[in-house]
């Protein structure tokens, strides 16, 4: 990747719904050539998709977030691979890792409630015949997500500049 390539994604991971011509001033490009590298980081799926950051305790507050730490048996010559493509494909998983330390897997979920999380994870996670544990912990408050503080005070929300 190239540095003009790092300073567009910098800026559209700051706020991705910068206009281009703004882009274009504050990186020193033509508005071309912004566009171009945008076109070129999408088609190399670098850039996969555009989304806010959502503060779900507004937006959905009976909404269940839990994080599952899974450990699994890795199956010959497909490693954590195919057990991890299974897992994906379940609607309630949002995030998926693969993780050094004491556990393989680490899972984030969602549910419109505890019943129906906790029968995702009995019903359809922990019986899959690689999976030799589990261990789930809820979301009870988020702070900051993807470099987004939550529930700042209202006011000036600017640094304070000292000398």
């Amino acid at each position: 990747m190239n540095n003009k390539q790092k300073a567009v994604l910098d800026l559209l991971k700051e706020d991705c719904r910068t206009p281009l011509e703004q882009m274009a001033v504050m990186l020193n490009m033509d508005i071309e050539e912004v566009a171009e590298t945008i076109d070129n980081l999408e088609r190399d799926r670098i850039i996969l998709r555009y989304r806010p950051v959502i503060n779900y305790d507004k937006a959905e507050p009976n909404m269940v977030e839990a994080m599952i730490e899974v450990k699994v048996t890795p199956q010959r010559d497909f490693g954590f691979d195919a057990i991890a493509k299974r897992i994906t494909s379940f609607e309630e998983v949002r995030s998926l890792y693969l993780m050094s330390g004491t556990y393989d897997l680490l899972i984030q979920v969602s549910a419109p409630n505890l019943k129906e999380l906790a029968q995702f994870v009995s019903n359809r996670l922990s019986p899959l015949e690689t999976v030799t544990g589990t261990s789930t912990s809820f979301v009870l408050k988020r702070y900051k997500q993807d470099g987004i503080i939550f529930d700042l005070p209202d006011g000036d929300r600017r640094l304070s500049v000292t000398p």
